[in-house]
């Protein structure tokens, strides 16, 4: 009966204690603290503008302000047009420019990893250009393609080109010497030595230049909107600060921030599933 007892309370005592273990590492947990910075920040942004009247509302409108425009933007859309349809137009042209960029990008990385050549005669004319901001080619686009569709894509596509070419060519370049000697050993092939070894090696770096890529892409969308068009968030952002309806700027922002962290999330799920075996030994 004793050895029961004794065996009972070590069995409570574990269990308090890896309970108080999981509130201890949910409490340390990136997700959760980003949850809680988030919070703060919205509740201060509520005190300061909201009772306590810290910050005019001519620079920084309430939540419930904001909350209220974008219920009229939803329903009656902005300059005629519905507020999906900005949302779909800066969503389409971002991801044609950024899905061209990851079509000429990722194949011009990869060769120039495996061939010293090409990386000798192509990277000093990315070094060039990499310096250079991307919405500082934006005249050149204007005056070569127009004030079209074109013109916009291509300097999203610019935008992303060069982080996911220089990553893919670093990540085929810092694939490990030992396993190229391993494969050649073994019996592999050009072909195997390149999609079995290789490439599954230099992915890590390669999703790191498609994530840094699409944010930046997903950046310049506004810029590249400034080139004429009728349509987009970034259009909206420029025409409402034009006519100072600042809800409207800030929901637009808003926007912006919510949709790239919805892009890019939905793409560290993807390098979770692909990469699972990343940073394991």
């Amino acid at each position: 009966m004793l050895d029961d007892r004794v065996a009972l309370q070590s069995t409570q005592t574990s269990r308090r204690r890896g309970a108080g273990r999981s509130l201890g590492s949910r409490a340390g947990d990136p997700r959760y603290l980003g949850l809680v910075s988030v919070a703060v920040l919205f509740v201060a942004w509520y005190l300061f503008t909201g009772p306590y009247h810290v910050v005019p509302a001519k620079f920084l409108p309430s939540p419930a302000a904001l909350v209220k425009e974008f219920v009229d933007l939803s329903r009656h859309g902005y300059a005629g047009t519905p507020l999906w349809v900005h949302v779909g137009a800066s969503l389409g042209r971002m991801l044609a420019g950024y899905a061209l960029s990851i079509v000429v990008a990722v194949p011009l990385g990869l060769f120039m990893g495996i061939n010293p050549v090409a990386r000798g005669l192509l990277s000093p004319v990315f070094n060039i250009l990499r310096p250079i901001p991307t919405i500082a080619l934006i005249p050149l686009m204007v005056l070569w393609f127009g004030i079209g569709e074109e013109s916009k894509v291509i300097v999203i596509f610019l935008a992303s080109f060069l982080f996911i070419v220089l990553n893919t060519t670093a990540g085929v370049m810092t694939v490990p010497e030992g396993l190229v000697r391993a494969a050649i050993n073994l019996g592999a092939n050009r072909v195997q030595l390149f999609w079995r070894v290789m490439f599954p090696a230099a992915l890590p770096s390669i999703m790191t230049g498609l994530k840094t890529g699409l944010a930046v892409s997903w950046a310049v969308v506004v810029a590249a909107e400034l080139l004429g068009a009728q349509q987009g968030i970034g259009y909206m952002i420029e025409d409402a600060a034009t006519f100072y309806r600042l809800q409207a700027v800030y929901v637009g922002v808003i926007f912006i921030g919510a949709i790239g962290l919805v892009m890019t999330s939905t793409l560290n799920l993807i390098e979770a599933r692909v990469l699972h075996w990343a940073g394991k030994s």
